[in-house]
């Protein structure tokens, strides 16, 4: 059974930073892509950002880019989210998705059971 588990959320200022964390198991971590997605309150799902299945491809939505940068460490099967500069905008809860290919294929799925929120407020 697939498990992702995700944690590193809190209340941040405007302009702080925050590394969030997921926690894969139950499938070769090392064989897919990942994503990050989140989704704000009375808001749908909005893809963050995606790393293919050795980390050399990373991508991420305009409103991240140049902010926040994904990595993994598949020795450990944690996905990784680095994010600076916060604004109020990144409000979100996160949650971390499992691509069904190696690269990004826009194909994920994840669990809204879990997530971690982040919360970016003066």
């Amino acid at each position: 059974e697939v498990q992702l588990v995700e944690s590193g959320g809190g209340l941040v200022q405007p302009g702080g930073s925050l590394r969030l964390s997921c926690a894969a198991s139950g499938f070769t971590f090392s064989n897919y892509a990942m994503s990050w997605v989140r989704q704000a309150p009375g808001q749908g799902p909005q893809w963050v950002s995606a790393i293919n299945n050795d980390g050399g491809d990373t991508r991420y939505a305009d409103s991240v880019k140049g902010r926040f940068t994904i990595s993994r460490d598949n020795a450990k099967n944690i996905l990784y989210l680095q994010m600076n500069s916060l604004k109020p905008e990144d409000t979100a809860v996160y949650y971390c998705a499992k691509d069904r290919l190696r690269y990004y294929s826009g194909r994920y799925t994840y669990s809204t059971d879990g997530g971690t929120q982040v919360t970016v407020s003066s």
